[in-house]
């Protein structure tokens, strides 16, 4: 693994986890760094990738990184933002566009070389994202393709494996765009593909016994995807020193307390069930605002866990889930404070008192990986296929203050929910799914008396990381169904609405 890695630098472009994203798809491992916080070994980077950017190269404030370690010493490619930073730093004129580039074009010119090949041909369909465009190339540049809008659409720097793109070959509407990466990393860099679900396997298992030895691990286990897979991980390489805490906070779904503890029971992990509900209920009382309400449970969830672990003699160590997405979104790419829209409640390190160091063997692979990972390693798909499941639980699905009878209410409408989605066969063609208890009392008519009770939303959406979300367009009948299934079994609800707003501008939770 670390003898093909490719080098992702970001400045700051949405897409700048796609990339990633495509790079590993081809089976090739890679990592995205901050243009100005270059990892200490750029140099032993078999390939380097400049991603795009909200910037202007023409700005005072445009990112600016040093590539002396790296342009003509190692095959370069460079998309959007890197390609008008080549451009107008190596000699080239970069101006604002006439018209607004964005959304889908065609290659109407492809010169014969080695990024495009045979494979890519005039008419493929690209992306274009600027407002700024190429005027005139390097004097040592060779033009390499066109559209209709965009003459210098890509081209190379002469006697440098130096290519550089202006359009975004990692977002889906690019046609080739997979293709292209992969010539520029198998074809040209010659990047072995070798990273597979097996190779990050046997190369984690290493890296954990090399790092933890004979120490002993305290893992918190939440009953889903990301935990479970960083358990049976652990397990393989330290076997009984592995200590899997499952924590009850009194916000979990109906009944998934003891479903989850037997779930874990036939997979060899040495797991202990700690009811605190009361303790986070507590912690909980008279909260409405949503990060005081994360940072609440987080508080509480550390002190559970520092009184279970000093349980355990001699215990060193805390393992966590935290992958990759959890990371790239906590470094900011411009040195400053990055824009918050959530507490990650994984990132960010343990307070000082708890003494612990920590074991994070899933912090550079993706969902849709770890899930690979989980299916190498035997684990039930049941268990893999399970929707995303908030870390507070269903505190950031309860709208305003949390009380023991709310949770007891919205319990009941997401497990008709839920049940629904399975029993209709509709569950796997949902990425997430959950319901939502709002703040407000509707009017209702039952029975020939009015009600006054409280609403409730029920969300589904389809992604592929979280990234990005799109609503999930489920039969009329079945929302139909559940909704009178719902209002009719569970006292306190008088109306269901249906939430099709997609992420962005919308969050898949609604806190």
């Amino acid at each position: 693994m670390q003898q093909h890695q490719v080098l992702i630098l970001d400045f700051g472009s949405q897409y700048t986890q796609l990339i990633a994203r495509r790079v590993r798809e081809l089976n090739i491992y890679c990592e995205i760094h901050p243009y100005n916080k270059q990892p200490a070994n750029a140099s032993e980077f078999k390939a380097v990738i400049l991603s795009g950017s909200p910037s202007s190269v023409r700005s005072d404030q445009a990112p600016h990184p040093d590539l002396s370690e790296i342009r003509g010493k190692k095959p370069m490619l460079a998309v959007c933002y890197g390609a008008q930073y080549l451009a107008h730093f190596s000699g080239g004129e970069v101006a604002p566009s006439n018209t607004r580039e964005y959304g889908r074009a065609n290659l109407s010119f492809i010169k014969d070389n080695e990024i495009f090949f045979s494979e890519i041909s005039e008419g493929s369909q690209v992306w274009m994202s600027h407002s700024d465009t190429i005027k005139t190339l390097p004097t040592n540049a060779v033009h390499l393709a066109s559209t209709s809008d965009v003459k210098n659409a890509a081209f190379r720097i002469d006697g440098e494996d130096t290519f550089a793109i202006q359009f975004h070959p990692e977002v889906y509407h690019s046609s080739d765009g997979k293709q292209l990466l992969e010539n520029f990393l198998v074809k040209i860099a010659g990047v072995a593909q070798t990273w597979t679900p097996n190779s990050f396997v046997e190369t984690t298992v290493a890296k954990i016994k090399e790092t933890v030895g004979d120490d002993k691990v305290v893992l918190g286990l939440s009953g889903g995807v990301d935990s479970s897979v960083a358990a049976v991980l652990l397990h393989k390489a330290i076997g009984k020193n592995l200590y899997c805490i499952f924590v009850n906070n009194g916000l979990l779904r109906k009944n998934e307390f003891e479903s989850v503890l037997n779930q874990y029971e036939g997979m060899g992990l040495n797991v202990k069930g700690v009811d605190a509900s009361a303790r986070f209920l507590t912690a909980l009382k008279g909260l409405s605002d949503p990060e005081k309400k994360r940072k609440a449970i987080g508080n509480a969830f550390i002190e559970v866990f520092d009184d279970e672990a000093h349980k355990i003699e001699n215990v060193k160590w805390l393992a966590q889930g935290t992958i990759y997405p959890d990371v790239i979104e906590s470094v900011s790419v411009n040195g400053g404070p990055s824009a918050t829209i959530k507490s990650h409640h994984n990132v960010g390190g343990l307070p000082d008192f708890m003494k612990l160091k920590i074991v994070e063997p899933l912090r550079m692979i993706f969902k849709d990986e770890v899930r690979r990972v989980g299916a190498s390693m035997g684990i039930d798909p049941e268990l893999l296929g399970r929707h995303p499941f908030p870390g507070p639980g269903l505190a950031i699905r309860i709208l305003g203050d949390i009380t023991p009878e709310k949770v007891a209410i919205l319990q009941e409408v997401d497990a008709i929910f839920i049940d629904g989605l399975k029993e209709s066969g509709l569950y796997d063609k949902v990425w997430q799914a959950g319901a939502i208890l709002l703040p407000i009392n509707s009017v209702g008519v039952m029975g020939d008396e009015r009600t006054y009770e409280k609403v409730v939303a029920l969300r589904a959406v389809e992604s592929t990381d979280g990234m990005t979300a799109d609503w999930v367009n489920l039969p009329y009948e079945f929302l139909q169904k559940t909704s009178n299934q719902i209002i009719n079994k569970v006292k306190g609800v008088n109306r269901v609405v249906y939430d099709i707003s997609s992420k962005p501008p919308a969050t898949i939770e609604w806190e």
